[in-house]
């Protein structure tokens, strides 16, 4: 326990104390809460404060917020912020957690219309801008917001941390490794430093990125499935799936990670695991051209012709320059027609190095799901 903790628990028990001979004092039991949210124990403040909020007590709906944010209860914490709010607040602080909240509910619009340029003069909220805008697809707009939040809080680490992810997404490679390295040991700072170094082709430097950015948050995404590539091109195949197939879970409706996932497997030597990732890849947009490729390619490994001629031409109809299609396309015309031959062609192509670096078509195919 840190020092402050430490103080903050001590003061915690003198409150806890008075309230025995005072359980009705309303201002007590609020400064009892605040100590209990110092000293670590969101649930202790949370307890404290049940039954006494009321409009005329902001400082304790505040704590009673705060409390609900770190226990994760955000519809709660959003009524409480949003009761703040709506009498009249116009603490930017009160309304940056309101917008947290809103993001965590899935409301982005909601969220991008309380951070208005007052809040986001806090670094947190410039912060939690750029993610917002970026999350909901509006690059351009968060590449702009991003290069005017960092003339204001140029130093601000986690900002700078959410930039470097929005640059890799737009391809600014320069702007992703300044903004990553002015970020310290940021998690998804050095996500992005091992995603720069896989790009260059530095699997060793990029794995160690990885494996520091899960050190410091388990539910980074991006980290699960770098390591996982990571771990493809250093020859840990057989540990690269696990790591893929999280990083999938975690994005959830990412459609390239459940095909990087795909080909994880494909490589580890597990094709039913493999059609099972692309397939829930298809589950979720049929449209996306590489998943109709990446199961005409499993098609063509399982000996089923017909089915992979028809997918290729889905895919190539969806997008002319589907490389999973493409190579499926090749093979086709090699096999002739004749399954066995197909099978044994395709095993030659993936694993056959098509670089100084050794990496082969299936490691590429696998490495363009972290896009």
């Amino acid at each position: 326990m840190t020092d402050t903790r430490a103080e903050a628990a001590k003061q915690l028990e003198v409150l806890l104390g008075y309230l025995e001979h005072d359980p009705a004092n309303a201002e007590l039991r609020t400064d009892a809460a605040e100590a209990a949210l110092d000293a670590g124990d969101p649930g202790r403040a949370a307890s404290l404060l049940q039954g006494v909020l009321a409009p005329s007590m902001p400082r304790a709906t505040n704590v009673a917020g705060l409390a609900a944010l770190r226990l994760g209860r955000f519809e709660d914490a959003a009524a409480a912020f949003g009761a703040l709010a709506a009498s009249g607040g116009q603490d930017p602080a009160v309304r940056f957690n309101l917008a947290w909240c809103r993001t965590k509910l899935g409301d982005l619009d909601g969220a991008l219309a309380l951070l208005d340029a007052r809040v986001t003069a806090l670094p947190q909220a410039a912060m939690l801008q750029v993610q917002v805008l970026h999350a909901a697809g509006r690059l351009d707009e968060a590449v702009e917001r991003a290069r005017a939040h960092l003339e204001a809080h140029p130093d601000h680490a986690g900002l700078n941390a959410a930039i470097s992810v929005l640059a890799v997404d737009v391809e600014d490679a320069e702007l992703a490794a300044t903004t990553a390295a002015k970020a310290g040991d940021h998690p998804d700072a050095l996500a992005t430093l091992g995603t720069l170094a896989l790009g260059d082709d530095r699997a060793s430097s990029a794995l160690d990125y990885f494996d520091r950015a899960l050190e410091a948050n388990r539910h980074s995404p991006r980290a699960w499935i770098g390591r996982g590539l990571a771990r493809l091109m250093t020859g840990a195949q057989d540990m690269a799936p696990s790591d893929i197939d999280r990083g999938a879970e975690l994005f959830a409706t990412h459609v390239g990670s459940w095909i990087a996932a795909g080909w994880a497997h494909y490589v580890a030597g597990d094709r039913p695991a493999a059609r099972a990732r692309f397939e829930t890849a298809m589950a979720l947009d049929p449209t996306f051209a590489e998943t109709h490729g990446g199961l005409a390619v499993i098609d063509i490994a399982d000996g089923r012709l017909a089915e992979a001629a028809e997918r290729t031409k889905v895919a190539l109809r969806l997008d002319r320059e589907c490389f999973g299609a493409a190579l499926a396309r090749s093979l086709l015309t090699s096999a002739g027609g004749d399954p066995v031959r197909g099978a044994a062609i395709l095993e030659r192509a993936m694993n056959t190095p098509i670089d100084s670096g050794g990496r082969t078509i299936a490691q590429s195919l696998a490495r363009m799901g972290l896009a």
